[in-house]
């Protein structure tokens, strides 16, 4: 894998503005956070050699890169998932491209079902910490020192100084945001009643089908991690009404200028 990711590196590093410290993944329904970036140009995954390429309603399938709070930041609109059919090698196969174009940050959404009783479709969750429950881990196989030690330290997955910065920014400009924790599953389906209990019983507040391996990733490879989910339907007892992909996607489009916007301020500041 790390010739092929070499190849990948050594074709895409020509195009990514000189500076480029941040990477951006954006989720299911959140694409548009793209309107905000300057100068940008527009690169199709199926363009980029050994990039998987998206299949999900929702996901683009293209990497932006540009300028966003005056920064120069390359942005994924359109993730790849477990679900498809991709391994994780694969779904984590643009992290381990940041890492070695040298980024030092990620930035992280998706949309998830909620199963905290104070939470409402359309808020914005800071992700705290999270429970991973993919049945196949990304770091599994064969450990390749150069990207990353055997056993990494998941003590601070999602970074306190940027977690603390969103909520300052949510605070100074008067918007909502919650915090907790993201419970990773493989999917596709959405989840049952019975599950949605279980996921709350073990101490998560939001579920999806991504970013975990991601972060899992991220983490392995140095860089510092701050991710946010939009709850765009609830697992609460007594709240759980019939979902689909396309209200998900209807309820991101609607809480991510927030989300954006947070995002845009931070990166400022880096």
């Amino acid at each position: 894998m790390l010739q092929t990711l070499k190849e990948t590196v050594s074709w895409l590093k020509p195009q990514i503005p000189e500076g480029t410290k941040t990477g951006i993944i954006l989720g299911t329904g959140l694409g548009d956070l793209v309107n905000n970036i300057t100068d940008k140009k527009e690169i199709p995954y199926e363009a980029i050699p050994h990039f998987p390429v998206s299949t999900v309603a929702g996901h683009k399938g293209k990497l932006i890169t540009g300028r966003l709070g005056g920064k120069p930041i390359l942005a994924m609109q359109g993730r790849f998932h477990f679900y498809e059919g991709y391994s994780m090698k694969e779904v984590t196969y643009p992290v381990r491209v940041m890492q070695l174009l040298g980024f030092e940050y990620l930035f992280v959404s998706n949309a998830a079902g909620g199963m905290n009783g104070s939470f409402q479709v359309g808020d914005i969750m800071l992700i705290e910490d999270h429970i991973n429950l993919f049945p196949e881990h990304p770091l599994r196989g064969k450990n390749q020192e150069e990207l990353g030690v055997r056993f990494p330290d998941m003590s601070e997955a999602y970074d306190r100084k940027l977690r603390q910065l969103a909520t300052d920014i949510a605070g100074k400009h008067n918007i909502k945001l919650q915090s907790g924790v993201y419970v990773g599953t493989q999917g596709p389906t959405f989840e049952t009643p019975a599950e949605y209990h279980y996921f709350k019983i073990i101490g998560g507040d939001a579920v999806g089908m991504s970013t975990v391996p991601e972060v899992i990733v991220a983490r392995h490879g140095g860089l510092k991690v701050l991710a946010f989910s939009i709850i765009t339907d609830l697992g609460v007892y007594g709240k759980i009404v019939e979902v689909s992909h396309e209200e998900v996607q209807a309820a991101a489009k609607i809480a991510q200028p927030k989300m954006a916007f947070i995002m845009e301020e931070i990166i400022k500041q880096l």
